[in-house]
């Protein structure tokens, strides 16, 4: 069934995938970006789907965001938590706005989100949420105690959110990918990325696309019976 998709962080990377995906799959998309404006009207150039700014660490600025959505397109029935930024330092060098900025973005943000639709979906009884972890989430990562520690507290949020909501047939999952081929990844040095590799047994990065098909997996209407769940999609790099 057609639904009505919101896809944080949405104009680049796993983000865009994941759109063009849904919009393959014949659902209604719409991207949110917070600062690229040549990616977000390049998107929209060549594929036609909705792309909406605004800075998801910002409660407000979600809440009318996700309003303004639901006068134009309908409420929001699939919401893909993918916004996402690193800062990386290793702690006795991490300045507190290093901390916070990562916290904002990566989980507060997740929170924001979810709570601007989480009552259209309860009233709807029906409701998908995939939320975007990390592979580091699980596994730790020397200089990221801010990303991880973020990524980390999504998988928290999505398991506790997914007891409030199965009930009114809303499903919370998420995904934890490894390192993928992205421009946030893709700006590590050289020397780190071979370093990194080396501990991926599969021996390469994901694509974006490998990500996306997990996303608009779990976002299924058929997908129903899955809540509460953190598929790690990671080429071996982390085996819970």
């Amino acid at each position: 069934m057609p639904r009505i998709v919101l896809i944080t962080g949405g104009v680049r990377g796993i983000g865009a995938a994941a759109a063009r995906l849904f919009q393959k799959a014949g659902h209604t998309v719409i991207a949110n970006y917070a600062g690229n404006d040549a990616a977000a009207e390049a998107l929209h150039r060549e594929t036609g789907i909705a792309v909406r700014k605004w800075n998801v660490a910002d409660f407000a600025a979600s809440q009318a965001a996700v309003a303004a959505i639901a006068a134009e397109f309908g409420g929001v029935e699939v919401l893909v938590n993918n916004a996402g930024i690193a800062s990386d330092a290793t702690l006795h060098k991490m300045t507190p706005q290093q901390w916070q900025s990562v916290i904002d973005v990566d989980l507060t943000g997740v929170f924001n989100m979810s709570r601007a639709v989480i009552e259209n979906m309860r009233s709807r009884n029906f409701g998908r949420i995939v939320n975007v972890s990390s592979v580091n989430a699980q596994a730790g990562q020397f200089g990221q105690t801010n990303y991880a520690a973020a990524k980390a507290g999504v998988i928290g949020f999505t398991k506790a959110l997914a007891l409030e909501s199965a009930a009114h047939g809303i499903t919370v999952n998420a995904v934890a990918p490894g390192y993928t081929a992205t421009a946030m990844v893709e700006a590590v040095p050289a020397k780190a990325m071979t370093s990194i590799l080396s501990t991926v047994p599969v021996g390469r990065l994901a694509e974006p696309d490998e990500i996306a098909r997990l996303i608009l997996f779990l976002a299924a209407d058929e997908s129903g019976f899955i809540t509460g769940a953190t598929y790690p999609i990671n080429g071996g790099k982390y085996m819970a």
